[in-house]
């Protein structure tokens, strides 16, 4: 997905604040109206001033451009700097160590992480803040193939290296009347610490366990394939490449052909759409915070059987301090991290980075847990 302008994103903001002003708002998953929904960010933004520093998901990339674009167009005096060479590790590390007012990362802090906040005020922990929600999308570059469906089963025996040849029987199963080669299958993965492998094994892990026998993980667990730096690296080697198969978030993979991912064992295979990530969301996320007015979800893709879901969903969070050392950078994450969060935010994320809006519930759980951070 290409990202528009930075101009064409800070008009869309401007547009949507003003629309929002005068409107209620959604306050449940359902969609139904509520004027307790959270719109904009109650903060007089044109007030504000200062450097946000951060960084950590590729993932993010697009739709923190998207984000920073549209919130510096009302906060003039902000510059927000976010760093997506970083990867969700070391994101989180950079953050934990006190460099960066927040950390971008798909996967939620672990038990560790959240309780050694070293960057915050002393007994501070942090806060996991779902702000994007998205898909994975198994990405291939194979000559003369231009559509191609895999199942949970198929698409372990790949990344697992059980299966080698594109023409294998059991990806010759899936794609009856079309001829695929023998060619060596290349896997392509991630190098790095990377929240969008854990979302990704999250997924083998559950649907497909015994070809997948490796536990989620940031880290990728075998010796399969090649390693790349950032969604953008497993993305560009795929392209680059002939025979090869990726993963990475839907925004980043620009004109790279995507497979088609069968729903649990409906038969029926389909493609990334924001819809479908909201779905999927609906039916696979359990709130289950890491402690007071944490907000970390689990994920759970056993559950998603709904034919208007996509089979491997994404959620990003964006960790902060309950209690920062430096008041002024807490204003300034909690605004920046609450316009993400807010209505509006969610909107500009849609429009410009594909995202799925999070249900208005989930909105106003974000606002309620911004609002305690001092």
């Amino acid at each position: 997905m290409k990202l528009k302008s930075t101009i064409a994103v800070g008009a869309v903001a401007l547009a949507a604040v003003a629309a929002l002003a005068g409107c209620s708002s959604n306050s449940s998953s359902g969609g139904s109206t509520s004027s307790s929904s959270p719109s904009a960010s109650a903060v007089d933004l044109s007030s504000l001033s200062g450097t946000i520093t951060a960084g950590g998901s590729s993932a993010q990339a697009n739709v923190q451009q998207a984000w920073t674009a549209a919130f510096t167009a009302q906060a003039t005096g902000v510059k927000v700097n976010y760093d997506k060479s970083q990867g969700s590790g070391g994101g989180v590390t950079n953050w934990l160590s006190g460099s960066y007012d927040f950390a971008g990362t798909d996967a939620a802090m672990n038990a560790q992480q959240y309780s050694a906040a070293n960057g915050c005020a002393a007994g501070s922990k942090g806060l996991d803040i779902p702000v994007y929600l998205s898909g994975v999308d198994i990405i291939y570059k194979l000559q003369g193939v231009s559509s191609l469906k895999l199942d949970a089963n198929t698409i372990a025996g790949i990344f697992s290296g059980k299966i080698t040849k594109w023409n294998d029987p059991a990806i010759a199963k899936l794609n009856s009347g079309t001829t695929l080669p023998a060619t060596a299958i290349s896997v392509v993965h991630r190098s790095d610490a990377s929240g969008t492998t854990n979302n990704f094994t999250t997924y083998l892990h559950q649907m497909a366990p015994s070809v997948w026998t490796s536990a989620a993980n940031t880290a990728w667990p075998n010796s399969v394939g090649s390693g790349q730096q950032g969604g953008s690296g497993v993305v560009n080697t795929v392209e680059a490449g002939s025979g090869t198969i990726g993963y990475a978030d839907q925004s980043s993979i620009g004109k790279a052909a995507a497979a088609q991912v069968e729903i649990g064992a409906t038969g029926q295979f389909v493609s990334y759409s924001a819809a479908r990530a909201t779905e999927s969301f609906a039916e696979s996320g359990v709130l289950s915070p890491q402690g007071t007015n944490d907000l970390t979800f689990d994920i759970d893709t056993t559950k998603i059987t709904n034919a208007s879901a996509y089979p491997i969903p994404l959620l990003s969070y964006d960790v902060l301090c309950q209690n920062f050392k430096d008041s002024t950078q807490a204003k300034l994450t909690e605004a920046y991290v609450g316009f993400i969060g807010s209505k509006t935010g969610q909107q500009v994320g849609a429009q410009n980075a594909g995202a799925a809006p999070l249900p208005t519930t989930v909105q106003t759980k974000i606002a309620a847990s911004l609002a305690t951070v001092k």
